[in-house]
């Protein structure tokens, strides 16, 4: 066997090799996906997020399992029997990747203010019709976890919550917040500990009790509740993983790029392979 014909074949091992690791990681979401779609009052209580958000999350998880899944098993079964049409499709789908990849960072980069615009008036959407339509509570119970997980209240500040008047005490008119934007460190308020039973409100993980659509948990305006807006607090989130979220970035597009060349290699070199075999034939 020449020089030539062992770098094909370790490059063929290595595709199958590494493809095989991401056909096994994709079965591992898509099951951890189901998993908590069949199991979700378990989850609810240990992960803190309420029935909606969590459905939302283990549906994208499944999906991003099979999908996983289904390209690992192109890239394996097209190194291993070296299949040029199944090693081109896997060329092709990662490509069209990479280039989404690309251009939604030059959207982003280039969207930027319109981007901020955008999530800030869907924000400020979801604050002024909060518990306006229980049954329909999936962005309110993921802006809660967020200003729970983040330690925030409203968009850019608490009184951002004012301008929902169907959050004032209608017996005194005194403006309340969600339990969401309560400081707990800050206060030993017994009676509001009692409200902050919900597990998306309380960091007591499995001992938390499940909150109900139609439940509204509120405290007082001007009790011990969390000045900061959640703008302030997402761009420090950003600052301070920066270097997490463009590692993980350039660690992606690496593996794609790398997957890329490996199979496009293997698929323009399978000739000279086919005509060794049909000379030693």
């Amino acid at each position: 066997m020449s020089a030539q014909d062992s770098c094909l074949s370790l490059i063929k091992y290595l595709l199958f090799v590494f493809n095989l690791f991401f056909f096994v990681l994709g079965s591992l979401i898509f099951c951890f996906g189901i998993w908590i779609l069949i199991d979700k009052t378990s989850f609810v209580s240990f992960v803190g997020l309420s029935f909606m958000p969590l459905q939302i999350w283990s549906k994208a998880l499944a999906i991003s399992g099979i999908l996983t899944m289904g390209l690992a098993l192109l890239g394996c079964v097209g190194a291993l029997k070296e299949l040029r049409c199944l090693l081109g499709l896997y060329f092709g789908i990662l490509l069209l990747l990479f280039a989404m990849q690309i251009t939604l960072g030059i959207l982003i980069s280039t969207q930027r203010t319109r981007l901020e615009r955008r999530v800030k008036d869907i924000v400020m959407e979801t604050i002024q019709r909060y518990h306006a339509h229980p049954e329909e509570s999936a962005a309110e119970e993921s802006w809660d976890y967020v200003q729970f997980q983040l330690r925030c209240c409203g968009w850019n500040s608490p009184q951002d919550w004012l301008s929902n008047p169907s959050l004032s005490s209608n017996e005194s008119e005194m403006h309340r917040v969600p339990c969401s934007c309560y400081n707990s460190s800050a206060s030993n308020d017994s009676a509001i500990f009692e409200k902050l039973s919900f597990p998306q409100f309380s960091r007591r993980g499995p001992l938390a009790r499940p909150r109900h659509s139609t439940d509204l948990c509120l405290v007082p305006a001007n009790s011990a509740i969390y000045s900061e807006g959640c703008a302030r607090s997402i761009q420090k989130w950003l600052h301070n993983n920066l270097i997490s979220i463009v590692g993980i970035c350039l660690g992606v597009g690496l593996l794609e790029l790398s997957f890329m060349t490996l199979s496009i290699f293997l698929c323009r070199n399978l000739d000279q392979v086919y005509d060794r075999l049909a000379r030693y034939l």
